[in-house]
């Protein structure tokens, strides 16, 4: 992995010329400069690189890789035969970032020109750096943009469409309007709505249920999350718009608030960890077991789709996506280690069907 020391001046010659973090504030995007070439990153808020992707050469090309140069944390040097400009080019001109819808990756212009692209399944760890327009072929620090054009173009336009649709007057408003109607029909009148994204994005509310009809618990779900796609789905499965919009609920016959406590926990969990919320998936309770919202039995959640007994939520798209509602149900110490040790459907086999409305 690429050795990264970000600061305004290094003191090794390097300097960075343009430092943006992405709308979740989960990934920044750095770009670096030195006599000799220059480079973009893309980091965690710790500093750990993901992705990183050779720019341009500013000099002359040696004739083969230079590992030199990156393990020392400087800006990486194209050998001859991978660069568009074997004798050097000038310094980049003006800069700008598109950032993917998921927050994981990112497009890097120059004067309007594409020059890069670091997707969200770029990893430098792996052998997998970014895709740069002066690249000719693949080196361990950038791959050609002009080969793999055909795959990143339609993404880098469903994201300008995205961002520029989610910064217009009423986006949120009409998105949040679709989303409460299709739970009214589903689940029935709406009761309390609370806030659960603290002015940071992703946007997210939790809608409340109340009991009505011949139903005794109350149902909550989140608003929002199936606003914009989660990160890293792509990495694990292969049809991304089934699987990469998600909303969760829960149920309870107690507080609904207690219970809306799990939504506000897991609401903008995948945008600001880089990581998405499946089917099987569980999650561990951040705080003491005697603080969790339906009871100190249990220490964590699993995700689940189609529990029976609870209503059918699913008819609901975004984006050309199907949004799949997740319920949180809860488990024990015991069930979060067998799930780990053995899988999701070892837990499957164990678990109640009945758990969420009995244990609430």
């Amino acid at each position: 992995m690429v050795t990264f020391r970000p600061s305004e001046t290094r003191g090794d010659g390097v300097e960075v010329v343009l430092t943006e973090a992405n709308p979740y504030g989960s990934r920044t995007l750095v770009v670096e400069r030195d006599e000799m070439s220059s480079v973009a990153y893309l980091c965690a808020s710790g500093g750990t690189v993901h992705g990183a992707v050779w720019l341009a050469n500013h000099v002359p090309a040696p004739p083969t890789v230079d590992l030199e140069r990156p393990n020392a944390g400087l800006p990486p040097v194209a050998p001859r035969a991978n660069t568009r400009h074997p004798s050097g080019r000038p310094p980049l001109g003006s800069l700008r970032s598109l950032w993917f819808e998921e927050g994981d990756g990112v497009a890097l212009y120059e004067n309007d020109e594409l020059l890069a692209v670091i997707p969200g399944w770029a990893d430098i760890g792996e052998g997998v750096p970014g895709y740069a327009r002066d690249a000719v072929g693949a080196t361990p620090f950038a791959r050609s943009l002009e080969e793999a054009r055909g795959e990143l173009e339609p993404r880098l336009e469903a994201a300008r469409s995205y961002w520029e649709w989610r910064g217009g007057d009423g986006a949120w408003a009409s998105f949040q309007q679709f989303v409460m109607g299709h739970l009214d029909r589903a689940v029935g009148s709406a009761g309390r709505f609370w806030d659960a994204g603290g002015g940071r994005l992703p946007t997210v509310g939790i809608t409340e249920r109340p009991p009505e009809r011949d139903r005794g618990h109350t149902i909550l779900s989140t608003v929002g999350m199936s606003c914009q796609r989660m990160p890293t789905v792509e990495r694990y499965v292969d049809r991304l718009e089934a699987y990469a919009r998600i909303e969760l609920a829960t149920a309870t016959r107690g507080d609904p608030k207690e219970a809306a406590r799990l939504l506000m926990w897991l609401g903008q969990y995948p945008w600001h960890s880089v990581t998405w919320l499946g089917h099987g998936h569980t999650a561990r309770w951040y705080h003491r077991p005697e603080t969790f919202p339906l009871g100190p039995a249990y220490h964590g959640v699993a995700l689940l789709s189609g529990l029976p007994g609870l209503p059918d939520l699913s008819g609901f798209t975004f984006g050309g996506d199907a949004v799949r509602w997740l319920w949180l149900v809860p488990v024990t110490a015991d069930e979060l280690d067998l799930a780990a040790a053995e899988g999701h459907r070892a837990l499957a086999e164990r678990l109640p069907a009945d758990r969420l409305l009995r244990s609430t």
